[in-house]
């Protein structure tokens, strides 16, 4: 596997060698003064082109896929779960709006499984349970305050 890499590390670079001496030809031929800007920005664009990845940013999307292909094998399992599963459906900007719930399940939990999508804090959380609602700040969680939901409760985040 390392081989390969380094394979295709040389191979990039060998052609941003190429691409960089035609550029550095054609400037020098049409007037290097003249044209010194537009060989800078040419330079720029084929060291964007080439893509050379530092061991970190490797990583980095290596991680990234496999956490994709976590969240993708999640969606599916909850896509298949029963509807008369145990579950709390979450309202609002989240990606996955209905959770599987189980015993000792909280708000918190709940929100961070279904995803909250929002850029902003919700400013309300409105939770029904059996026709009955109630109203929590959100700050209320922030605190430490723990809500235990049951199956079958709605939250409405607004």
């Amino acid at each position: 596997m390392a081989a390969r890499e380094r394979k295709e590390h040389r191979e990039k670079v060998f052609i941003s060698l190429r691409l960089f001496v035609f550029f550095a030809f054609f400037c020098g031929y049409s007037g290097w003064r003249r044209r010194s800007g537009e060989f800078a920005i040419l330079v720029g664009l084929v060291l964007a082109a080439t893509g050379c990845t530092t061991k970190s940013n490797a990583r980095l999307n290596a991680q990234s896929a496999y956490l994709a292909g976590q969240n993708a094998t999640l969606q599916q399992q909850l896509a298949q779960m029963p509807a008369n599963f145990p579950a709390v459906t979450i309202i609002g900007p989240v990606q996955n709006p209905r959770v599987p719930w189980v015993v000792g399940l909280t708000l918190a939990q709940a929100i961070a499984t279904a995803s909250y999508l929002a850029p902003t804090d919700p400013t309300s959380i409105t939770i029904t349970r059996q026709g009955e609602s109630a109203t929590i700040d959100p700050n209320v969680l922030l605190n430490g305050t723990v809500i235990t939901l049951q199956a079958g409760d709605v939250v409405e985040i607004h």
